[in-house]
């Protein structure tokens, strides 16, 4: 496909979430573009504890709030700034380390480091994965040893392309924002400021970056295909 011709109202928050599958959508909503959330993500979780049903989580310490319901490995570490969904699965060496929203459902698996994140509703990064200043859409899914690169080689400030045209963000650290039900291969780095549409699927050993639209196969650069 033509990804020069994309529009880059494509990548509104609209058009790559169903918000109602995150505790954090009403802030979400409030934005012209996904990105803007991941400097915020701190300040959301001071505001979200505050709406917690406190009789459904388990306050530890550092500002960490757990529901009853979801399982956490004992052998795992969650560090400062945390709210774990109902029904989430945090499994053995997971490395959740500050200001991180996880939606319910979800599974946090062996060796995945989580940082600045909000995930959202039964997204699954169960295999030696790093996220890191992203936001991942409802039930994406990354394979094995997925990362998200969230600083650029030469630590100028990140831009996100889309076609011919780029958007610069001001941030330094921006990971991916990546929409529902979006598939990523195994072993694919996705780059600062790649921001990929609802249902798309990545080929494994892919490297990602800038936008990926809606309803597509990538297979590598410039070669994007459709599904049909």
């Amino acid at each position: 496909m033509d990804t020069h011709a994309v529009s880059v109202e494509y990548m509104r928050v609209n058009n790559l979430f169903n918000l109602g599958f995150t505790i954090a959508w009403e802030h979400i909503a409030k934005l012209d573009w996904p990105w803007e959330a991941i400097p915020q993500i701190n300040s959301y979780i001071g505001v979200l504890i505050n709406e917690l049903d406190k009789n459904e989580y388990d306050e530890r310490p550092d500002n960490v709030w757990i529901h009853k319901t979801a399982i956490v490995a004992p052998t795992s570490y969650i560090g400062t700034n945390v709210i774990i969904g109902e029904g989430t699965e945090v499994r053995h060496c997971a490395f959740i380390r500050k200001d991180v929203i996880i939606g319910c459902n979800a599974v946090i698996g062996n060796s995945t480091e989580l940082k600045n994140v909000i995930l959202f509703d039964r997204v699954q990064v169960p295999h030696y994965n790093y996220v890191g200043d992203s936001i991942l859409g409802y039930r994406s899914h990354f394979g094995a040893g997925v990362i998200t690169s969230n600083v650029k080689s030469d630590s100028t400030l990140v831009s996100v392309i889309c076609g011919s045209e780029r958007i610069e963000t001001g941030l330094k650290k921006f990971g991916a924002i990546i929409g529902d039900h979006v598939e990523v291969g195994c072993n694919s780095v996705l780059n600062p400021g790649t921001v990929i549409g609802a249902k798309t699927n990545v080929y494994p050993l892919s490297s990602v970056r800038g936008f990926v639209p809606a309803n597509c196969i990538y297979k590598k650069q410039n070669e994007i295909t459709e599904k049909r």
